[in-house]
């Protein structure tokens, strides 16, 4: 038994899908089907009380080319994205963040992706840590989360449940 539910739940009883190679010779064809509901809302498993994703933007503060990209990269998301909400400039480590960084939450999966792509060609010198919002601050933050750029260690022991 594996450990993980299976995501084909709901299909046992579908058409096996093509093997046909697409015109490119090396995509396989899908036939149509319905829109995807992972186009506007967030899977079950996020917290329904808070935003989808946060997205903590990484530098180094003593690094002066850093820190300025950082800070203009910060205003130009603020203009370019006046819909998400945009946390103030650390400049320094705040929470499980091991160095200066801002935090940019996202609230739906079209906002997700917009500034994830945006990020990827826009983010120079900086990293980014992108993580859901499921409800368990640990697992979201290291097993769920992914990277733009360079990975950081976290301070995991903030994010550990305390004991009652």
């Amino acid at each position: 038994m594996s450990q993980w539910p299976s995501l084909l739940a709901g299909y046992e009883g579908a058409e096996p899908l093509p093997t046909t190679i697409n015109p490119d010779g090396k995509s396989l064809y899908n036939p149509p089907g319905p829109r995807s509901a992972s186009y506007d809302e967030f899977p079950k498993q996020f917290n329904p009380s808070k935003n989808g994703f946060d997205f903590h933007i990484y530098y180094m503060p003593a690094v002066a080319a850093q820190a300025q990209y950082a800070k203009e990269l910060h205003e130009r998301v603020r203009r370019e994205f006046p819909e998400l909400r945009i946390y103030r400039l650390w400049d320094k480590p705040v929470g499980p963040h091991p160095t200066a960084m801002f935090e940019v939450n996202t609230f739906n999966p079209h906002q997700t992706g917009a500034l994830f792509s945006w990020l990827v060609v826009n983010r120079g010198p900086c990293d980014v840590l992108v993580h859901p919002n499921t409800g368990d601050a640990l697992r979201d933050h290291t097993e769920l989360a992914t990277w733009i750029g360079k990975t950081w260690p976290l301070y995991e022991e903030c994010l550990r449940p305390t004991p009652s």
